[in-house]
């Protein structure tokens, strides 16, 4: 007889998850608290603008190639993607770097920069490229129960890799600073300092300079709508404005969930919500992890977002732009080591409609706006004013153009809106951070170890922050559940 599962919540790894299971013969329900699937991957229309509210940037395409593989599809089959040329563009107060879609465009650009700088950017990637081989086909698709897990012939050979930083290991081969924010860039993607970011995890550079940014036509929701066609072709039944209040548990067994009053049975509950908040779904003594386990967990950040229609097309700018023109540093110090309101924020702008016409009206473009900031803030809407202020200054002045006054319509979204809507702990916008100490098995667990029958996925569970690592989970904690019964 086929087993049941509910999974709550329908983000990237939930739908990964549902997915799997339904392909093994499970009968899979899926119930998400939103009007609409996607979890923080949802996505915004209005007056014919469309923006992604979450993932913007489609990064190592083989994890979504293997996803899709898995079930005899191709990505081709749902969605077009097209790889951005070029990739972004950094903007600094003296200068603008632009990465090319190609190794030798980004050389000419670094050698443009600082000489000889060239040769070893090919040396560092050329070992981000093993690194990126090591974690994607042999680490993460580990499911995070045992140390032993990260023992192998190939990473005894990278143990020193673990002990030292992004931050010291471009240091040491690059002397300027716009190349080294450039290379410090991608880890900010893991969600912390890159001084406190193993350089193992140099494999994010490979993922940037060696793979290539890409864009799925219609934006990153067109992979949610993706999975959920796929999802339902594998027989799973999707449930929206649907919050779970409670998980029913019944003699240290998993049974079922509640959801305004009405009580529905399972064999197996699997959370892709927040796992702090699928805790708190529990009684206190069948919950893992106490508040103060989570309070001292470093966070990735969460955001300020500005999503803004503009009736005229935009110059001097790419679809993915990144604003270093102030001290990378403070930023960083203020959102980790002393939590405030940055004084003087790096910020990325985004604007689909450049590369992809579908994305808004005719003559108008698309543009989503965020600062990366603590968890956990106050959050008024006289700062929200104010750093709307201070980013379209900043913009302005370094793409040499006035656009407030092409300002159709902005909606905002910040720290509040992150709890409201996700039920995210402190507002983060990306999960629990992967520093040496939240890394593998050092991260909260897949499979409950309190409850029989119940699981976890997501961003705060393994392998981490990130779509691509979060199809992962979704597949590791399928297969855990597939095993375990």
């Amino acid at each position: 007889m086929k087993k049941n599962c509910i999974v709550i919540g329908s983000g990237f790894a939930s739908l990964s998850a549902a997915c799997y299971l339904a392909k093994d013969g499970w009968n899979v329900s899926v119930y998400e608290k939103n009007d609409s699937l996607g979890g923080r991957a949802s996505q915004f229309v209005k007056g014919g603008f469309t923006f992604d509210m979450g993932p913007s940037w489609y990064w190592m395409p083989d994890i979504f190639d293997k996803f899709f593989a898995d079930f005899n599809k191709k990505t081709s089959d749902y969605y077009q993607l097209d790889k951005l040329s070029p990739a972004y563009k950094i903007f600094f107060s003296d200068d603008i770097i632009t990465i090319g879609d190609s190794m030798d465009k980004i050389c000419v650009e670094f050698e443009r920069i600082e000489s000889g700088s060239s040769k070893e950017l090919k040396k560092f990637i050329r070992e981000a490229q093993i690194n990126y081989d090591i974690a994607i086909n042999k680490i993460v698709l580990r499911p995070g129960l045992s140390p032993l897990e990260l023992v192998t012939k190939e990473t005894i050979l990278k143990v020193d890799q673990f002990f030292k930083t992004i931050s010291s290991q471009v240091r040491k081969r690059f002397k300027n600073p716009k190349l080294i924010s450039t290379l410090e860039f991608p880890v900010l993607f893991l969600g912390a300092k890159p001084s406190k970011t193993p350089s193992f995890y140099s494999f994010m550079n490979f993922a940037d300079f060696g793979l290539g940014t890409w864009h799925p036509k219609g934006g990153m929701y067109e992979v949610i709508k993706a999975m959920q066609n796929l999802a339902i072709e594998l027989g799973v039944t999707m449930h929206t404005s649907m919050p779970i209040d409670k998980i029913l548990v019944s003699n240290g067994k998993a049974t079922g969930v509640s959801s305004g009053g009405k009580i529905f049975n399972a064999d197996v509950i699997l959370s892709g919500a927040d796992y702090h908040h699928s805790e708190s779904l529990l009684e206190q003594k069948y919950r893992q992890y106490s508040e103060e386990y989570w309070d001292k967990k470093v966070f990735a950040p969460s955001s300020l977002l500005f999503y803004i229609g503009f009736d005229t097309k935009l110059k001097n700018v790419e679809h993915h732009n990144l604003f270093f023109d102030t001290d990378f540093e403070l930023h960083a110090k203020e959102i980790y080591d002393n939590p405030q309101w940055p004084s003087n924020p790096l910020f990325y702008a985004n604007f689909p409609s450049i590369t992809d016409t579908s994305m808004a009206p005719k003559d108008c473009e698309t543009g989503f706006f965020l600062v990366p900031i603590a968890t956990n803030l106050e959050d008024t809407q006289d700062l929200r004013d104010q750093y709307f202020e201070l980013i379209m200054n900043r913009f302005e002045l370094r793409t040499g153009q006035n656009i407030r006054n092409n300002i159709i319509f902005k909606e905002i979204f910040c720290v509040n809106d992150f709890k409201e809507r996700y039920n995210s702990y402190k507002g983060n916008a990306y999960g629990m951070a992967n520093t040496l100490t939240q890394t593998a098995f050092l991260r909260p667990n897949l499979r409950s170890k309190k409850v029989t029958d119940l699981y976890f996925t997501g961003q705060l569970t393994v392998p981490g922050p990130g779509v691509p690592p979060a199809l992962i989970s979704g597949k590791l904690v399928s297969e855990l559940i597939i095993k375990d019964n």
